[in-house]
């Protein structure tokens, strides 16, 4: 890539901003989306059923295990062996500026590995998807695949709302991330991702949030708060349908009728 192609790249990518205030706002939704997904439980019993392979879930910035209960206590239901990360609160603390994810990430995913003998699905909110990616990226041999949630690991690492709040929790600067680590964040991890995201989120630009699409990768887009992610109904209906798919055997989701008016696929 030229001089000139880099620069043109970055130029574009610096246009993106942060979300409105308005998106901020509406943020508060997060409450009605927990609520609806109460309502919904039972429906969400007709979601795909899985394997009882391992599953990771890696909670969003500034927030810990609790965040991630209701998501966990679905996937159980839908027959998978569900752990929590166990690090406390997401501070950014756990990250490294050079590879992504801090050792004490890894020694995680190890431990589920080594547990089951067998590769572990990642589930990753914002900050936890970037987890999620690196952690695949730096051991795909654990890895069976990864989903995103709202996670902006592409363009640019500035267009969101908590980058500032991030350097001061995480004692890291944006800085000083190593230029290959963030070269080489925005590309796919050699395991199947899928991005999931939403053009009305609060915290972080969207188009931050897109997988580089391959015959590996998807962007499922939904209509949903980024505080939300975590427990919207149609998104646990996509996360279940994701996961159960056969090892080695992953594809693009394909929504059927009423499915493409709960998600729209790019």
């Amino acid at each position: 890539m030229t001089d000139i192609a880099i620069e043109t790249a970055q130029q574009k990518n610096n246009q993106i901003k942060s979300p409105s205030l308005l998106k901020v706002a509406l943020e508060a939704r997060t409450f009605i989306e927990a609520g609806s997904f109460a309502m919904s439980y039972p429906l969400l019993q007709a979601s795909a059923k899985g394997d009882s392979h391992p599953i990771l879930v890696l909670p969003g910035f500034l927030a810990g295990d609790f965040s991630t209960k209701l998501m966990r206590t679905f996937l159980k239901s839908r027959n998978f062996h569900v752990y929590r990360w166990g690090l406390g609160r997401n501070l950014g603390k756990q990250s490294d500026p050079q590879t992504g994810a801090g050792q004490v990430i890894i020694d995680r995913l190890v431990e589920i590995y080594e547990k089951h003998g067998q590769k572990v699905s990642i589930v990753g909110w914002s900050l936890g998807g970037i987890y999620a990616r690196e952690l695949a990226r730096l051991h795909p041999e654990m890895v069976r695949q990864v989903i995103s949630l709202g996670s902006p690991f592409n363009k640019t690492l500035k267009a969101n709302h908590a980058v500032k709040l991030f350097e001061r929790t995480s004692g890291h600067k944006i800085s000083e991330m190593t230029d290959s680590f963030v070269h080489n964040m925005h590309r796919p991890p050699p395991v199947p991702c899928t991005a999931v995201f939403s053009k009305s989120d609060g915290i972080t630009a969207w188009q931050c949030c897109l997988e580089k699409l391959s015959d590996q990768t998807q962007n499922i887009e939904v209509f949903s708060s980024h505080c939300g992610l975590g427990h919207h109904p149609f998104v646990m209906w996509l996360i279940a349908n994701r996961l159960a798919q056969p090892e080695d055997e992953w594809n693009w989701f394909k929504p059927n009728f009423i499915e493409r008016k709960m998600f729209v696929c790019h």
